[in-house]
């Protein structure tokens, strides 16, 4: 199981060594932020979050937020708060004036209490962070973010997806990279399904494929 590799401190200890801006976020791919955001906002729009006319959501949170590269090209657009969670401290410290933003979470995503302090979220925001979790530790993690939505929510998933049928282990920043297969069955096994999925275009051939994921509770 390649995700039986997975180290938080070995993590935690590449990411204190990445520099605070875009390019270090994106591994060297700066560029490809714009397409990103963009393809995000598009499939929102699909949902009926954001888009012309469309009211704005209340609260949201951005988890392994990062610098803030989503919370401020995408989020903030679109909720009146947006929370942070975020491991890093030097990296959300960027955000801490910001206006809009709500509460910082410095901790990992597998040691967050979603709902715990009473908050209910119209949006939850996982990208390109949860190959930092092993498959139980996703598991509990997306039922815990199941119940924290206000009806109508929606937990959106947006990560590389491994090109062979197995999951792929990253020595480099202890990470998995897994496959569409394996995140359907973790999908299931936290009583999460699946509203709209679809795959990230624009990006460099050389590039995992990138999958986007809208998850609404089972019952």
């Amino acid at each position: 199981m390649a995700d039986a590799n997975i180290n938080h401190q070995d993590a935690r200890d590449y990411w204190q060594g990445i520099d605070a801006d875009v390019n270090g976020m994106l591994g060297g791919f700066p560029y490809i932020s714009k397409v990103d955001l963009q393809g995000s906002k598009n499939f929102l729009a699909k949902l009926g979050v954001g888009g012309q006319g469309a009211e704005k959501l209340e609260r949201v949170v951005d988890c392994g937020a990062g610098i803030g590269r989503i919370t401020e090209g995408l989020l903030l657009h679109l909720a009146e708060t947006v929370d942070i969670v975020e491991p890093i401290a030097k990296f959300s410290d960027n955000l801490k004036e910001k206006s809009g933003i709500g509460e910082i979470y410095n901790v990992g995503l597998e040691d967050w209490s979603p709902g715990s302090n009473d908050i209910k979220y119209d949006l939850i925001w996982n990208q390109w962070c949860l190959g930092h979790l092993t498959d139980v530790q996703l598991i509990a993690y997306l039922k815990k973010c199941g119940t924290a939505l206000k009806d109508g929510g929606l937990v959106v998933v947006k990560e590389n997806m491994s090109s062979s049928e197995e999951d792929i282990f990253d020595e480099l920043d202890s990470s998995v990279t897994r496959c569409d297969q394996k995140f359907r069955e973790i999908f299931e096994k936290a009583g999460m399904k699946i509203k709209k999925t679809e795959i990230q275009k624009g990006l460099p051939k050389e590039l995992y494929p990138v999958r986007i994921y809208a998850l609404v509770p089972e019952t």
